[in-house]
Order: structure tokens, then sequence, then C-alpha cells
């Protein structure tokens, strides 16, 4: 079951050696039960920690966040977490990898119906021939599909997904993208990407947010005028080119490059 994500006044800043270092201001938010938002902007603004106060991994300095009506004060069970580095165990196989959630967080599954789980979604990123395997024997690519699954193992209602696909090439990276299509298509979730792509985060969200430089605040939103099924192709109509324009001004102007 998917969860609402509400940032309230959101403002919060680092400790460091020089002083105070502000990273988001006033941030004020809703995403839907079920969304899909996309976060974009300059180097250094802030999306990362914004994961972290949605995830409960920190507390804001000012604001709150809430996860389906419930105000966030601690990590919550209810979140999934797939990053760059997908950090998956060598020690273990692809399978036990993805079962790793539902050793942590409490479940009442049976072992068969965790292992059932498991192989369903592996199934539906094209692994299961690989349940075996170690993750040095899978590609990079494949070992980000491993990740994801193993995000969504225990059925979170908000799926977080910090450069997900950053470090892979072009081609894997848009495989990657209709895969995780083909997973919101079968999951209940609601999504928070983190991302310097601006093309993936037309393909993939409902909405995309620019934040400013830091400190950061929300300066724009984009509402997705694509279909909500996609396939690559749609990236190369006036709708997409549109907005993929649109959004290179935005960044320009929160770079400081753009005077309008």
């Amino acid at each position: 079951m998917s969860a609402e994500i509400e940032l309230r006044a959101i403002t919060h800043a680092y400790r460091t050696y020089s002083g105070r270092l502000p990273v988001l201001e006033h941030l004020d938010i809703r995403m839907p039960p079920g969304s899909f938002t996309a976060f974009v902007g300059p180097s250094g603004c802030g999306k990362s920690t914004l994961t972290k106060l949605v995830a409960g991994l920190m507390r804001p300095d000012e604001g709150q966040v809430w996860l389906g009506g419930q105000m966030v004060t601690s990590p919550r069970a209810t979140v999934g977490m797939a990053f760059q580095n997908p950090v998956l165990l060598e020690w273990r196989s692809i399978l036990s990898n993805v079962l790793l959630p539902l050793e942590i967080v409490p479940n009442k599954l049976s072992k068969s119906r965790r292992v059932a789980r498991a192989r369903e979604l592996l199934a539906l990123v094209g692994l299961s021939e690989f349940e075996d395997k170690r993750p040095s024997e899978l590609s990079g690519g494949m070992r980000q599909r491993a990740s994801l699954c193993r995000a969504l193992v225990h059925r979170p209602e908000v799926l977080i997904l910090d450069e997900p696909f950053g470090a892979l090439d072009a081609f894997t990276r848009e495989d990657l993208w209709q895969t995780m299509h083909r997973l919101r298509e079968e999951e209940n979730f609601t999504a928070v990407l983190i991302t310097h792509d601006l093309r993936e985060s037309v393909f993939l969200a409902d909405e995309i947010v620019v934040m400013s430089a830091r400190p950061a605040r929300i300066q724009h939103r984009m509402a997705s005028r694509l279909p909500k099924a996609r396939d690559l192709e749609v990236l190369y109509t006036p709708e997409a080119v549109e907005m993929l324009a649109a959004l290179r001004r935005q960044i320009q102007i929160a770079q400081g490059r753009d005077a309008a």
C-alpha cells in the first residue's frame, strides 16, 4: 500500500568546522499516494538530504516530514531505498541478497512465502536464472535490478531512488527505466527519485521538481504531460522535447547561468 509523503516547512543545515551550512530552506511539498516524483537541481543542493529526511535517517532542524498521516521521527520500515551503488553482499547469492530486508523488517511471512516473494520480483526484472549467482558474476545493470528487488521485497509504502542508474552506461540505463515502469505497474508504492538526468526524470516521473541552489527551495514544479504507459519513443515526442527544454532552462536559472 502506497503512502502520501508531505514535507512541511522543512529547513535543515549541516554543522561544519567552519560553521553552519544551510542546505534546505522552507521546503513544502505533498506527494500523493502512488505518485512518482523526481527531484532535479544543481549538484550539492540538498537532494540526497531530502531523501534521508523522508526515510527518517535524519530529522530536520525545522519543520516536519509526514508519511501516511504519521510524523516521521525515526527510520521507517515502510521505506525501501536503492542507491547508485547496489551494495550487494558478495558472500550471499542474489536470491539471498534480495531476501535480506525480510530478515530485518518484522513480518509474519513463512520462509517459503519470503522466497516466493523474492522470486516473484526477480522474475519481474528478468533475473530468475541468476538467483544462485554471486553479485560479482552479474553485470552492473543486473546488480542494480537485484538492488531494486531488494528495496521492494518487503512491500514498502515508499520507494526512494537516489541516482540508482547514474553509474550505468546509456543503453543499460534506458533498459532499467523500462524495468522501473514494469515494477511500478505491478507494485504499489510512492516513489521519490533523485537524479541529474533530465531525460530520466521526464521518462519516469508524474511530476518533476526543480530545486534551487543551496540552500534549496522548490524553484519549479512540472507535471508530466506524457501518457501513463510509456516506451522510449515517447522521449522524442513534442511534449517530451518541450518538457526537457523547460527543465534545462530551470537548471540554468538554478545554477545562476540565466538571469530570467
